[in-house]
Formats: C-alpha cells, sequence, structure tokens
C-alpha cells in the first residue's frame, strides 16, 4: 500500500475538488481525503502509483503539489 500527503494550496475551492473526485476515482485502487482547513489531500492507494502522476493530476486541475514529509520508494514506481 502506498500512502503520501500532498498540500495544494486552493483546493478547498468546490471546482477544484470536484475536479479532484474526478480525476482520482478514474484511478483503480485510490482512496483520498481531503483536509480542507488545511489544503491537504491524504492519498492512499493499493497499486503503485508515481508521484509525477499525482503531480499531473494536480498540475491539471491548476494546483501546485507539495509533497508532505517523505514519498515511499513505491510511490516512485510508474505503473504499467
Amino acid at each position: 500500500m502506498v500512502e503520501m500527503q500532498v498540500y495544494a494550496p486552493g483546493i478547498r475551492a468546490p471546482d477544484k475538488l470536484m475536479g479532484l473526485d474526478l480525476e482520482l476515482g478514474a484511478i483503480h485502487g485510490v482512496r483520498y481525503k481531503a483536509d480542507t482547513l488545511h489544503d491537504i489531500i491524504f492519498l492512499e492507494s493499493d497499486d503503485p502509483i508515481s508521484v509525477e502522476e499525482i503531480r499531473s493530476i494536480f498540475h491539471k486541475l491548476d494546483l501546485q503539489a507539495r509533497f508532505v514529509g517523505p514519498t515511499q520508494p513505491s510511490a516512485q514506481v510508474i505503473r504499467p
């Protein structure tokens, strides 16, 4: 299991949350919770997922993803 936290200023906007739900909902095995008071997204995935893939999702929503804490080595594996 891969777990990561992403700080994304501006994620609390309703359109950004809807966009994030659409993007992450399309990835099998990914679950998330949003802490909108602190602009933090808690992600977990059953399958390996790359930091670049998460970063590109946030970039698509015009948000800058900043990863909180160390990312796990398996989080850096690109899914086939």
